[in-house]
This record gives structure tokens, C-alpha cells and sequence, in this order.
């Protein structure tokens, strides 16, 4: 389910403290019940991958952007982190420096940047846009239970990123952001009871 932009902002994330360039895309609540301490568990689901792939529209609008990018060059090196722009890893205050920098990300080209005990960011860039996700740990009021929420957080490259964002924005609500919130929820069911058993090892 797809959140107002307050459920991100209103809460006081220590992302705020170095994206005040970035620009707030979407917030999302995440099919992920569980218990005060579970982001652990969430985090490494995300590294590892969702399980079974979304549906056909989601891999093939990925297949098509990665076609794209190898075409017209927006995914070389030198347009990303490191390259391009800088790590958010170097804005880091002292104390964020030195906490778990998070798991390597397996299931798609984002990198850990910090993780905390509520929340975990990774980020990504390349010629089009410098992009984070957001995984806040919250709790929710309608249960009194906990549950993840991701926010994406952007920062076009010049007129060409923003007409890019703007036109894969119907694609994101249509056929990307459905599919990865219900193969999530569907991952994350799937490995309930390992959880409560002990046999998942979260990310520390």
C-alpha cells in the first residue's frame, strides 16, 4: 500500500541527515508482520532476493531497462558511485560511519550504505538518477504489530534525469511496485515459521 509522503518524513530516521538533496518519490508499507527486533530478517530477504521473480511484466520491463541502459549507456561505471557521485557513505556523520554498514545486496545493483536497529539504506546511481531505498522497521497502528516500510529517495542527473522519472512513473505504479510488494509478502510468509524457530539468521 502505497503511504503519504509524512509516514516517511514525519519520522525521525537519521537518513534526513543526508539526503536534503534528494527528492522523496514514494513511500510504501510492507507486507512484513513481525516483531520489534525483525528488520534484521526483512534486510536480508531484500539482499538475498524475493524468492520466485515477481510476474512476466515485471521481469520484462526490467529486461527492457537494462536493454535500454546497455544501449544508450546509462549503467557505465564511471556514471556511478565512486564515478559520477559521490557514496552517501562519505556524508556520514561519526557515529553512522561506524555502525554496520548492512548486508552485500545480491538481488539487484544497490549498495548497503548503513543499518540500524530500525532502518537500513542502500543506494544506487547511474547516468539517469542517484537513487536510495529506505527500509524503516515501524510500528503499525491498526495491529500493534511491527512492519517494514521502504521509501525511495532520488536525485535526477539534470533535465534528463527528471524526464526519465517522470516516464517510468506510470510503470512503477502499474507494474513494478505491485508485483515486488506481493512477491515480498509471499517470501516473507513463506519463512514465518523459520523465524520463530530460529532457522532464518538475520543480518547483523
Amino acid at each position: 500500500m502505497r503511504l503519504a509522503s509524512t509516514a516517511h518524513t514525519s519520522r525521525p530516521w537519521r537518513i534526513h541527515e543526508i539526503t536534503r538533496d534528494f527528492r522523496l518519490e514514494d513511500v510504501w508499507a510492507l507486507p512484513t508482520p513481525g516483531g520489534p527486533d525483525d528488520l534484521p530478517y526483512l534486510v536480508e530477504q531484500i539482499a538475498q532476493g524475493s524468492g520466485k521473480p515477481p510476474s512476466p511484466v515485471y521481469r520484462a520491463l526490467f529486461a527492457i531497462r537494462w536493454q535500454l541502459g546497455r544501449l544508450f549507456g546509462w549503467d557505465k561505471e564511471n556514471d556511478g558511485l565512486g564515478g559520477r557521485v559521490q557514496s552517501l557513505r562519505d556524508r556520514l556523520p561519526e557515529d553512522l560511519r561506524d555502525a554496520p554498514r548492512g548486508p552485500e545486496v545480491r538481488s539487484n545493483p544497490f549498495t548497503s550504505v548503513y543499518q540500524l536497529h530500525d532502518e537500513w539504506v542502500a543506494e544506487i546511481a547511474n547516468r539517469t538518477v542517484h537513487a536510495v531505498m529506505h527500509i524503516g522497521w515501524v510500528q503499525d497502528g491498526t495491529t500493534g504489530r511491527y512492519r517494514g516500510q521502504m521509501a525511495v529517495l532520488v536525485k535526477p542527473n539534470g533535465p534528463f534525469g527528471f524526464l526519465y522519472m517522470l516516464g517510468i512513473k506510470p510503470f512503477r505504479y502499474v507494474g513494478v511496485y505491485p508485483a515486488l510488494l506481493r512477491a515480498m509478502g509471499r517470501q516473507w510468509q513463506a519463512t514465518a515459521d523459520r523465524r520463530k524457530s530460529g532457522g532464518v539468521s538475520p543480518v547483523a
